[in-house]
């Protein structure tokens, strides 16, 4: 059964990705879906900041990298953001196999990875709910579910 958690504020949606972060072993895959100015790229980097015990980390948003890794003490992180893939197996250029064997994997946009989509991944719904700016609805669902 999801985990539902309602957040009204960037600073609330930080506080689920740092619980969340501190839960995690360092090899799953998390797939965040959303719509444009869901949240996803405010709760991905809280999550990172707190993987990597850097609460100061640049992280960008990969929209137009595509992929940013991060070190942290216990594996890598691999941040996607899949918006401008356009074809599924562009994934493959962007070290899509490394990160499935080696690190976590966070992925914005994982509808296009198609085919390539992991059997087992943790699924992270975000959406703005009653047209509130700043009231979000976060699902959590563990792949066994």
């Amino acid at each position: 059964m999801p985990k539902i958690v309602t957040t009204h504020s960037p600073e609330e949606t930080e506080k689920v990705a740092q619980t969340l972060a501190s839960q995690l072993k360092g090899t799953e895959t998390l797939l965040l879906h959303g719509n444009l100015g869901a949240g996803k790229s405010v709760f991905a980097r809280a999550l990172i900041r707190e993987i990597t015990e850097n609460p100061e980390l640049e992280v960008p948003s990969p929209t137009f990298t595509l992929v940013q890794t991060y070190d942290a003490p216990a594996s890598v992180i691999y941040h996607f953001d899949l918006y401008r893939l356009e074809d599924p197996d562009e994934i493959f250029e962007l070290g899509w196999e490394e990160a499935q064997s080696e690190g976590l994997s966070l992925i914005e946009w994982p509808e296009r990875l198609g085919p390539y989509k992991p059997r087992e991944t943790l699924d992270i719904h975000i959406r703005s709910i009653d047209n509130d700016s700043q009231t979000r609805e976060i699902s959590i669902t563990p792949y066994d579910e």
